[in-house]
C-alpha cells in the first residue's frame, strides 16, 4: 500500500511536469514553467478527493508523506538556487523585486500571527517524552 502513495506522487509529478512543458510551449519559452508547482497542487487535490471518498488508507498516505518529506525540500533548494542565479544576471531590478518581496513577507508575519483565536499552550514535556525526541 505504501507503493500506491509513491505511485500517486510519481503520477502527479509526471502530470505537473507535462503541464509545465505545455505552458512553456504556449508562452514560447525554453524552460518548464511551474511544473513542480502544478505537481504539488495536483497531489493535494488528488489526495484530498481520495480521502473524502475513503479510498486513501493510512498506509498509502505514509508513502506520499515519506517521499514528500524528501522531495519537496530538494526541489525548493534547486529552485531557490536557480532564482538567485537568474536574479544576479537580471540586474538590480530583479534583486530589488526579490528584496521587496522578502521585506513584505517579513512585514506580514505579525499580521498573520494575529489571525485566529489564541490556543491553549501545550503541556510541559516530561522526562519520558524528552528521551523519545
Amino acid at each position: 500500500m505504501v507503493l500506491y502513495g509513491v505511485a500517486a506522487l510519481a503520477l502527479c509529478t509526471l502530470a505537473g511536469m507535462l503541464a509545465g512543458e505545455a505552458l512553456a510551449v504556449v508562452l514560447g519559452v525554453d524552460t518548464n514553467v511551474g511544473g513542480v508547482g502544478f505537481a504539488m497542487i495536483l497531489l493535494i487535490l488528488v489526495t484530498h478527493q481520495l480521502r473524502r471518498r475513503g479510498k486513501f488508507p493510512q498506509v498509502t498516505e505514509q508513502g506520499v508523506l515519506f517521499w514528500s518529506a524528501l522531495y519537496i525540500p530538494i526541489v525548493i533548494a534547486m529552485a531557490a538556487t536557480q532564482n538567485v542565479a537568474e536574479a544576479i544576471d537580471g540586474g538590480p531590478m530583479a534583486i530589488l523585486a526579490g528584496l521587496g518581496a522578502a521585506a513584505a513577507g517579513a512585514a506580514l508575519v505579525p499580521v498573520l500571527a494575529r489571525i485566529g483565536e489564541p490556543a491553549e499552550p501545550l503541556p510541559p514535556v516530561d522526562g519520558a517524552e524528552r528521551q523519545e525526541v
